[in-house]
Formats: structure tokens, C-alpha cells, sequence
């Protein structure tokens, strides 16, 4: 077993070489049976759109600010962040629809129940103000007939018109799809049918659907699919169904759902949807890809075998990088949580001021999809406010070492953890996460640190025991009244 887990390991390895290695102007197709993770980390919910020879991409992105980033790849290999869709709050923002229709874009998606729409005319934007489309549900799915009508499926197999624009619903939303009838004694979350997406190919409409639940048992998740010749049905289930599932505990990744299907220019069709990584659930859900066949009949399914998982190349597409924060824009791997904290925020002199508030924790933030990795800031809070740096999962969990009216104190579970010292002169802290062990150093000058002596372990700062759907993802807090300078960020994975 060693040696066979060895090879395969070699071959792994080999493949993301070359995958690398290919040029950027077509897509790089999966080697048969392989299941490609393009994007490591949370980045749950990915819906995707072609436009020609390029691809975008976005994914929820909860109540972080800005939102809605997007994505952009040639090759399907290679990611880039381009730009956000999404700057002002209005609610956490999950499970988007990416949609290119007559020359514009459009992202719908939901949020404090009910559903929106952004639109711009070029993916990096400048995107438009969110429009409610005062439509409750979860999930939307966009389609457009040949005829020129245009649809919006929610959850629970319902759909509702459009209006021409896209920006307004006419009626109300009716169920026209039950979802697929999977075994009764499988261990799955709940019955759940949501992520209607549809796609129009050779006269049928392909609705594809995630259900079981996003978490929860490891075997939770899957994607079925059903076809129609009417965009609202009578639908057809495919007798491939689930199309994607994890059958096991033993897999690589768990809970594998929420597809999208799409094809390249070269007329070779794809799947991607998300799933959480064996063993490593607080990363959140990475976005997975592989490629899709066509039967005789009509429908599609994986290439390899649907029970057997396969071969994983885990590519390092979205890597936190180093900041100096001398650029007159702030870097698109950021993101902010807390009321107003995007807005009261300022780059200057090399320094991101972060402004506090006096009611709510603010939070400066970056996904993280390293097992380890060793991370350093530089702070320089006012008198009064308390700052740090963590591993996030929300403003009542997270961990690391803090910094205030100059001494340093370990944070876990969201509160003081260990002794308070005096260290008037700090200004660095560096966070070392090994796997889920969590380690905390200060220094006065960034090259000479002292541990804190105090660690902890974070492995259960995650959905199955926290709730939420979110992620253990990197930052930097302030708790009161005043400002915190934020600088020299530095980052290493470790893996």
C-alpha cells in the first residue's frame, strides 16, 4: 500500500508540472479519471461563464466586503483575480449565478432573503449597485431561451420569469422540478434541492442540482442532473444520478456538490462544483473541476468512474501574497468584515489605516488554502484599541496573539488566552499554523521574536461544530474606538 500510495503521489506531482508547464492560450484538459482542484481554500458555490476563449468565475463570498470576486483563466489552469462585483453590504452573499447574455454580465445571488442582480459590461468591472428583485429563495440559477425569454430558478425546483433586462421578476415563483429520489437509508444531510443551473445544449435544457446538504456528513453532497425540451419542464432525471458524489470517508474530499456545467471553445464540456478536503474542514470549500462526456442518448457524466474518486491535483492557484501596502489600491486577495470597515479604511505612507469602532470587531481578512503556512504583520494601534493577529473563522471565534496599550496576549476561541506581557516596544507579531496547531511570536523589530508561550489548536473552528459555511481564513482585527496601522505583511506556506 505504501508503494502504490507512493507512485501515485509521484504521478500526482508529475501531473501538476505539467500542467504548469503548458502555455496559457487553450484550455489544459484533466488526464481521464483526475479531479483538478483549481482554486484551494474557500472558494464554495463556483459558477462559471466562457466568453469566447476566456473563462470567469465567482463564489460566495458570505459577508465579506468587497464580494463577489471574479475570476479569469484562458486554460483553466492558471486563475487570476480580476476584480469585484460586489462593494456595497447588503447581507451575506452565497451560492452567485455568473451569466454572460447579449454582451453584458450579470451576477445573480442571494441575499438577506431575497435575490439580486449586479451588472457590468466587462468582468473587471466597474459593476453596477445591487438591484433586489424582491424574489425570496436561495440559489439562483439564470437561463435564456432561443425564443428570448428569460427565467430564474431558485431553490425547491422553483422558477420565475424575468424581464427582458434581466433586472426585475414578472409573477411569482412556482415549482416545476422535484429534485431526484436518492435511497432513503443514505447518510446524507437532508433532502435539500438547491443550485438550480441550467444549460441549453442541442435542444435540451439541463438542469443541475445540488442535494443532500452542504456539510454535515461526510457523504452529504452530490449534483444530479434532469433534462427538459421546455425550460420549465416536465423534467427528465438522468439515470447517471448523482453525477458527483463522495461515496466515503476514505475520499480525498468530502461532501462534493454544487455544479456547474460549461464548455470550452473546442467544444469539450466540464464540471465544477466544490468540496471540502479530508481532514481539513476549516479551509472551507475549494473549487474542483473535471471534465464531462456526452452519451449516444444525451446525457452527460463524468469520465471516470462516478464511485471511484480518483486521482487529485491540488494546484496553488489563489496564494496569499506578501504586502507593503505602498500601492495606491488595496491588493484583491483582501477583504473586510465588520460594519462600515471597507469604507473607513485608508492606504498611506506604506500603511493600511484600519479604522475601529467602538461596537462591533473589524476585521481585515485573506483566504488561506495552505495546510501551514507562517504568517507576519506589522501593527501600530492608537492607545485605546485592542488589534491582532488571528486565524478568523468569525468575530466570536478566532485565535492568535493580540496587541494592546503595549503588552501582548494570546486569543483563543475569541477571548484573552494566557498571560498578559509587558512588551512596550512590539510592534511585529507572526502567526506559525502547523497543520491545525497554532503558534504565536512578537518582536520589536521583525527579525529577532520571542514565542508566546501559550498555543493552541484549532481544528474544530469549522461549520460542523461552529455552523455558518465559513472558514479559518488570516487577519488582522481592531476592537474600539481609534485606528490601527497595518503594514510589512509577510506570508510563507509551509506545506
Amino acid at each position: 500500500m505504501k508503494t502504490t500510495k507512493t507512485v501515485l503521489g509521484l504521478l500526482i506531482a508529475a501531473s501538476v508540472a505539467a500542467l504548469a508547464a503548458q502555455p496559457a492560450q487553450q484550455p489544459v484538459v484533466p488526464a481521464k479519471g483526475e479531479i483538478r482542484v483549481v482554486l484551494a481554500g474557500d472558494y464554495p458555490d463556483p459558477t462559471m461563464v466562457r466568453v469566447g476563449r476566456d473563462f470567469y468565475m465567482t463564489h460566495s463570498s458570505g459577508r465579506s466586503i468587497p464580494g463577489l470576486l471574479v475570476w479569469h483563466s484562458t486554460d483553466l489552469v492558471s486563475w487570476q483575480r480580476v476584480g469585484y462585483a460586489l462593494r456595497k453590504p447588503v447581507g451575506d452573499v452565497w451560492a452567485p449565478d455568473l451569466v454572460y447574455y447579449k454582451g453584458k454580465y450579470y451576477i445573480y445571488f442571494p441575499a438577506s432573503r431575497t435575490n439580486w442582480v449586479v451588472t457590468a459590461d466587462k468582468p473587471e468591472g466597474p459593476w453596477s449597485e445591487p438591484v433586489d428583485l424582491k424574489l425570496p429563495g436561495i440559489d439562483p440559477g439564470h437561463v435564456a431561451a432561443p425564443d428570448g425569454k428569460r427565467y430564474l430558478f431558485i431553490d425547491g425546483g422553483r422558477a420565475v420569469h424575468l424581464a427582458p433586462d434581466g433586472l426585475s421578476i414578472v409573477g411569482v415563483a412556482k415549482g416545476y422540478y422535484e429534485g431526484w429520489k436518492f435511497p432513503e437509508d443514505w447518510v446524507v444531510e437532508g433532502f435539500y434541492a438547491e443550485s438550480p443551473k441550467i444549460a441549453f445544449v442541442k435542444g435540451y435544457y439541463y438542469l443541475t442540482t445540488a442535494q443532500g446538504g452542504t456539510s454535515g456528513p461526510s457523504t452529504s453532497h452530490m449534483i444530479v442532473s434532469a433534462r427538459s425540451k421546455n425550460p420549465l419542464g416536465p423534467w427528465k432525471n438522468s439515470p447517471f444520478n448523482p453525477i458527483v458524489k463522495t461515496w466515503s470517508r476514505a475520499e480525498k474530499y468530502w461532501s462534493k456538490g454544487h455544479g456547474t456545467i460549461f464548455d470550452d471553445a473546442d467544444g469539450r464540456w466540464y464540471i465544477v462544483y466544490h468540496a471540502y478536503e479530508n481532514g481539513y474542514l476549516p479551509l472551507g470549500r475549494s473549487t474542483l473541476l473535471e471534465p464531462i462526456e456526452w452519451t449516444k442518448d444525451g446525457w452527460f457524466k463524468t469520465i471516470r468512474d462516478a464511485k471511484a474518486e480518483g486521482p487529485v491535483a491540488r494546484l496553488r492557484n489563489a496564494a496569499v501574497e506578501p504586502d507593503d501596502f505602498a500601492a495606491p489600491a488595496l491588493k484583491l486577495q483582501w477583504q473586510f468584515l465588520g460594519a462600515d470597515a471597507f469604507e473607513n479604511h485608508a492606504l498611506r505612507d506604506g500603511r493600511l489605516i484600519l479604522t475601529g469602532n467602538a461596537l462591533d470587531l473589524r476585521a481585515l481578512l485573506v483566504t488561506v488554502g495552505d495546510h501551514s503556512y507562517e504568517a507576519t504583520v506589522r501593527l501600530e494601534p492608537e492607545a485605546d484599541v485592542e488589534t491582532g493577529l488571528v486565524a478568523f473563522y468569525n468575530a466570536k471565534m478566532f485565535a492568535g496573539i493580540s496587541l494592546r496599550k503595549g503588552t501582548v496576549e494570546g486569543m483563543s476561541r475569541g477571548a484573552a488566552f494566557g498571560p498578559r506581557i509587558k512588551a512596550s516596544s512590539a510592534k511585529y507579531l507572526k502567526l506559525r499554523m502547523t497543520d491545525f496547531d497554532l503558534q504565536a511570536f512578537y518582536s520589536d523589530n521583525g527579525k529577532s521574536w520571542k514565542p508566546y508561550p501559550n498555543s493552541t489548536e484549532v481544528s474544530g473552528y469549522q461549520t460542523n461544530v461552529l455552523g455558518s459555511f465559513l472558514s479559518l481564513k488570516l487577519g488582522v482585527y481592531v476592537k474600539g474606538a481609534g485606528t490601527v496601522k497595518v503594514g510589512e505583511f509577510t506570508y510563507k506556506p509551509l506545506d
